[in-house]
């Protein structure tokens, strides 16, 4: 497959139709990413990159909470896992599967956490660091953003 301004385009029209983030394909030694431009994202006072800029892709309306607000509120919360990715979020591997983490459990850095399935795609997402799970923000099957707070771990 040839990586061609027409197909790139088309590309760049499906993130900004279905109110995506982000496109990612590979082909051999080929690949290409498109993001969409984001508002920046506070974690534990902590400011991420944005994203890089696409090409005929109009950014998303979102509203940034606060600095202040963040850090008030992860502090009484401990350390956010944040969504590094849009898709839907499943805490447990299959319907039939336990939970991979309950509010409570202890886990360690690279404990896998929970999945975001992004374009049919199941991403594992692994914890930062260790600690205790204080909250679950989401629920299984719920559709997450890019940034957005999973869970809280002390």
């Amino acid at each position: 497959m040839k990586f061609e301004t027409e197909y790139i385009e088309k590309l760049a029209k499906i993130i900004a139709d279905n109110e995506l983030t982000e496109i990612s394909l590979e082909d051999g030694e080929q690949a290409i990413t498109i993001r969409k431009d984001l508002p920046e994202v506070v974690t534990a006072g902590v400011p991420l990159p944005p994203a890089a800029p696409v090409a005929a892709a109009a950014p998303a309306p979102a509203a940034a909470p606060s600095a202040p607000a963040v850090a008030a509120e992860e502090e009484k919360k401990g350390k956010a896992i944040v969504s590094p990715m849009v898709g839907t979020f499943y805490s447990k591997p299959s319907p039939d599967a336990d939970q991979f983490v309950k509010v409570g459990d202890t886990i360690s850095a690279g404990d896998t956490v929970c999945i975001i399935e992004a374009m049919k795609m199941m991403n594992q997402i692994e914890s930062e660091f260790d600690g205790k799970i204080t909250e679950i923000c989401v629920s299984d099957g719920d559709p997450v953003e890019y940034g957005q707070p999973l869970m809280y771990v002390e």
